[in-house]
């Protein structure tokens, strides 16, 4: 990550708040959790927790990723959540932009991934070490040279998404590390969690949480 971290200044954007849990809509450009260094400090956790002092993490997005975020407010309510991550029993939507036509309108990628170690963070697809990662796509509409897509990730891989898209032809668009050309010609990355789906630490009731995307 280059020393330009320029996070954004929109005020915490809380979709849903009760003893157990905080739902907030994370804008791109910052980070999840604190980065190396004093100047990486600025994150969605350390700004939820100036609201929330006891906000625990359950999760990440990647910085340049937006949508919605879940945080713990016991103990209790993070070792439930996170192993509704870990068992993979949450189901996540995000909306992604991406450069090209894609088809068919619906499929599945399955393309085992692992770091790119020399590139790192970038990541890459390898049939003989990487780890499993599945994605289910649909498109939603076709805009001019690119295709909107709804993408459920059966995984939970870093940088699953923007790698499968990258492996069917079509990166998604504005993204600095796998889009090039007038693909990469975007003020952002076109991808944002869009709904999360889980039970609720206390009592087990299904509850959905959805952020609508800013592009």
């Amino acid at each position: 990550m280059s020393d330009d971290y320029n996070p954004p200044t929109d005020p915490l954007n809380v979709l849903h708040e009760d003893a157990q849990v905080i739902v907030v809509d994370k804008p791109s450009g910052l980070l999840s959790v604190p980065g190396r260094g004093e100047h990486l400090a600025d994150c969605l956790l350390s700004r939820v927790q100036a609201a929330f002092p006891q906000a625990l993490l359950v999760h990440r997005l990647d910085r340049d990723t937006s949508g919605v975020m879940i945080f713990a407010q016991t103990p209790h309510a993070q070792r439930h959540l996170g192993m509704q991550f870990e068992k993979r029993q949450t189901r996540k939507i995000y909306v992604a932009r991406v450069w090209g036509r894609l088809e068919p309108k619906t499929g599945t990628v399955d393309l085992p991934l692992i770091v790119d170690w020399p590139n790192r963070p970038r990541q890459m697809v390898c049939h003989e070490t990487g780890k499993q990662a599945v994605t289910d796509w649909r498109v939603a509409k076709y805009e001019g040279q690119t295709t909107r897509v709804k993408l459920s990730p059966k995984t939970g891989r870093s940088h699953q998404l923007r790698v499968h898209m990258l492996a069917l032809g079509h990166p998604i668009l504005g993204d600095p590390f796998y889009a090039e050309g007038p693909a990469r010609d975007f003020p952002r990355l076109m991808l944002h969690s869009e709904e999360l789906r889980l039970k609720h630490p206390e009592g087990g009731l299904s509850m959905k949480f959805r952020a609508k995307a800013p592009f």
